[in-house]
């Protein structure tokens, strides 16, 4: 953590109708589903934030895969987003699209998929990556850069679409044998994840301790898509996906960095 400054967060201008959550444009409905994940964790993020602020200090914070700056959004009208150093990193850069991109200490471009070679190790308290590893065709070396640039002690919260058990074994085997028949396809999601097979990613490359696991979006869009006009709907989702966030259609998982190496070992 680094010592407090002062920003205008502008949270008087929220919320904006018509956006998700009223600070995000790419869903009108107000409990957009989709984007219940970054809701959620900008409420954690706000709680580290309040702790960091307690301390006279800031919460240095890089979202990797920032693309253009959706996780700042939803963070803007938190109490403490003051308290919160933003840095962002992703494989290609445009600046003019990043929302407050002024709100940025630093924004990188970085290669994930060769473990984010531009970015310090040990930097940060929170370490955000949301959708992007399935992305990629390897990512064992964006993995352990998760872990390499959070500081002891900070949070790794990472996101990823999930499939149940059965099906991900069959779309990872459809995957691969279409990169064989057909090398020119182009597949947006390459990986194919489930709850368990995520984790035990994690687990085989970072010394990580998980803290917690929660899904969003158990039954999401289409003719139910006007039910996420309303509160009851959204809070009986998030009540689903914490019960059983491996049915889910994406999870996202949160992680500490133990501040004695030895201890991740043991």
């Amino acid at each position: 953590m680094t010592q407090v400054q002062t920003f205008d967060n502008r949270a008087s201008t929220f919320p904006r109708a018509g956006f998700a959550y009223g600070v995000d444009p790419r869903r009108a409905e107000y409990y957009s589903l989709r984007q219940a994940r970054y809701d959620a964790l900008a409420d954690d993020i706000d709680n580290w934030a309040a702790g960091a602020l307690a301390q006279g200090c800031t919460l240095r914070l890089i979202d990797i895969g920032c693309a253009t700056g959706i996780l700042f959004r939803h963070l803007e009208p938190r109490a403490h987003c003051a308290a919160i150093e933003m840095h962002g990193s992703d494989i290609k850069i445009e600046i003019e699209t990043i929302y407050r991109r002024e709100r940025y200490a630093a924004i990188v471009a970085d290669d994930l998929m060769a473990g984010n070679p531009s970015t310090p190790s040990n930097a940060f308290d929170v370490v955000v990556c949301e959708q992007a590893l399935e992305h990629l065709p390897r990512v064992d070396l964006a993995i352990a850069a998760l872990a390499r640039v959070a500081k002891p002690g900070g949070k790794v919260c990472v996101g990823v679409p999930i499939f149940l058990p059965p099906l991900a074994a069959l779309r990872h085997a459809w995957v691969k044998a279409s990169l064989a028949w057909r090398p020119n396809k182009q597949w947006s999601h390459i990986q194919t994840f489930s709850q368990r097979s995520f984790l035990r990613q994690i687990r085989r490359h970072l010394g990580l301790e998980l803290v917690e696991v929660r899904g969003f979006r158990v039954i999401s869009g289409g003719p139910l898509r006007p039910l996420e006009h309303h509160r009851w709907w959204w809070r009986f989702n998030r009540r689903l996906g914490a019960l059983a966030p491996w049915a889910c259609v994406e999870i996202q998982a949160i992680f500490e960095k133990p501040t004695n190496p030895d201890s991740a070992a043991a």
